[in-house]
């Protein structure tokens, strides 16, 4: 066995340690599923369906109605092939600002097949955003839907790289107006160019290692980082999670919250599904527990994938039940922030299905680590996702054992290449094949690993650390907490003590009763020195387009 030796810091040695062997460090006891050197991805969720005879089965169900894999393999190639009229040149960037449909997975797909990199982005951001990272892409075409013109119009004035603005769906001069002017003759409808197109494309010779796609971080203190991710990374998270974790077959009906432009919803509403031949409904619409229980009782999915506020938010509605949703519903996963206990718990008495919560990154693609059918421990994060080595490590690099809290290291075959145009932050958190997270966690005696936080929110009380994820927790267990943040304040002897900002259910008011009323519950359920000093009642808390909360906008009210 041929050995390769390289000086690494004192803190990434035992994270390395193993990692220099000349072995696969992806493929952990064999588990990686194998992927050929030529591949393109369109290749495997795309045109493997029609040799397979699914040509006539419903693929996708969006606002628009039914689209068949046969129909969706027309449109993927119409979009590549469009690309090339265009003359969008191999490993080139498209920036994709589409609401969820058909259109998403043609620009998606079409985008890979023809050897073109789609970069999926918010449909939630300012133009401010829009334009650095039209910048950042270089990409010479964006795709935008036309309702989000307003906001991605104006952030197309002096740039330097684009040559045409593809608007989805119907759209009118009014439309344009939001572009600036010297642009607007660039304009071109995305239907019109397609319907021109042919719709036979032999797919880009790529290979599986190669930058198929970028996701942007989300950027919740700072400008966001664009993740470079491989072809051969979206099969595997559709085989390691999506088949052999969530158990998704061709049989199922899925429906997800989080939008396809989130790394966990591009998993959930495309690439699973596609992966075994299901059909995922999708739709434009902001989720709400109105709007996810509408779509529970018209298209009955059989699998659901929501996140931590949502699963509140619907469970808040007393008048929304099992009866008011899907009457196939087997189960529920939850990822973006880690799901309290309590939640989990009430959640399956209400609904009778599981959540399973799990872990997953921007960088990692999707969840890798998680809870599992039969074996969920509501409280934490379940166990890795196989193909995935967990390590928790001390602040000199040095593993910790059980009942620790260590910084959370992941290796495994889906993580990005790196972040586009950053070296610092890649050298800072990708050290050889493994990943540093930014994430806290402790390592019960058993297996399960427990979330205490992210590293740049804990805080230190009186010398001890705490978590406050779990003093956020112990308040959303009190019946009149809808949602809680906790970040550190100093007091009159500039000491740090957590304080908590509470958003409460409808019915329930606000007052200095019940705020020392919350402090008494915290203080029965965790160490006396965790509870929150101060309490200030919100209507609503900070959040990223993901649903995180962002508890730095918070640390100076």
């Amino acid at each position: 066995m041929q050995l390769e030796f390289r000086l690494v810091r004192g803190d990434e040695g035992a994270a390395l340690a193993g990692a220099q062997t000349g072995e696969d460090p992806d493929d952990e006891a064999g588990a990686r599923p194998p992927v050929p050197r030529e591949f393109n991805a369109a290749t495997h969720f795309i045109d493997r369906h029609l040799g397979e005879g699914r040509g006539g089965k419903v693929a996708l169900i969006d606002d628009a109605g039914a689209h068949s894999y046969g129909e969706i393999a027309a449109r993927v190639n119409r979009f590549g092939n469009m690309l090339e009229r265009l003359g969008v040149a191999t490993e080139q960037r498209v920036m994709v600002c589409l609401l969820d449909g058909a259109d998403f997975t043609a620009a998606f797909f079409g985008s890979i097949k023809a050897g073109v990199v789609p970069v999926p982005i918010s449909t939630l951001l300012t133009a401010d955003d829009y334009a650095y990272m039209m910048r950042d892409t270089r990409a010479p075409v964006v795709v935008v839907s036309a309702p989000l013109l307003e906001r991605l119009g104006p952030a197309l004035a002096e740039q330097p790289f684009v040559r045409a603005l593809l608007v989805a769906e119907a759209y009118d001069a009014g439309a344009t107006s939001w572009v600036p002017a010297p642009m607007r003759e660039r304009v071109k409808s995305l239907d019109r160019l397609m319907a021109e197109s042919c719709e036979s494309l032999k797919p880009a010779a790529t290979v599986a290692d190669e930058t198929a796609f970028w996701l942007y971080s989300s950027g919740s203190t700072g400008r966001p980082k664009a993740a470079m991710h491989r072809h051969e990374s979206l099969f595997h998270t559709a085989v390691l999670y999506g088949e052999r974790v969530l158990g998704i077959t061709e049989a199922d009906v899925v429906f997800s919250a989080a939008k396809m432009f989130f790394a966990y919803g591009l998993g959930n509403s495309l690439t699973f599904p596609l992966h075994v031949g299901a059909t995922a409904v999708v739709t434009a619409e902001r989720p709400s527990p109105a709007m996810v229980m509408r779509v529970m009782r018209a298209h009955e999915p059989t699998i659901f994938y929501g996140v931590p506020t949502l699963f509140a938010a619907i469970l808040a509605d007393p008048a929304l039940g099992r009866a008011q949703g899907s009457p196939r519903l087997r189960v529920c996963t939850s990822a973006g922030e880690a799901l309290p206990a309590d939640l989990g718990r009430r959640w399956r008495e209400h609904f009778g299905v599981d959540i399973l919560d799990g872990i997953g990154s921007t960088e990692i693609l999707h969840i890798f680590i998680s809870n599992r059918h039969g074996d969920v421990r509501y409280g934490t994060s379940g166990k890795p996702v196989g193909g995935y080595t967990i390590r928790l490590l001390d602040d000199q690099g040095a593993e910790v054992g059980d009942g620790v809290v260590g910084d959370l290291w992941c290796r495994g075959p889906s993580i990005c290449s790196a972040y586009w145009n950053n070296r610092a932050a890649s050298t800072q958190t990708f050290v050889g094949a493994w990943i540093r997270t930014g994430d806290k966690y402790v390592r019960e005696p058993d297996g399960y690993y427990r979330y205490v936080g992210r590293s740049d929110d804990m805080l230190k009380v009186g010398g001890i650390w705490v978590s406050p994820f779990e003093v956020e927790s112990a308040l959303a267990a009190h019946p009149a907490v809808l949602e809680a943040a906790v970040v550190g304040r100093s007091d009159a002897d500039n000491l740090v003590k957590p304080k908590a900002f509470v958003v409460l259910k409808g019915g329930a008011k606000s007052s200095q009763a019940l705020a020392q009323e919350l402090q008494a519950f915290v203080k029965e359920r965790l160490a006396p020195y965790k509870y929150p000093r101060w309490i200030e009642f919100r209507d609503e808390l900070p959040k990223t387009a993901t649903g995180k909360i962002q508890r730095f906008k918070l640390r100076d009210v």
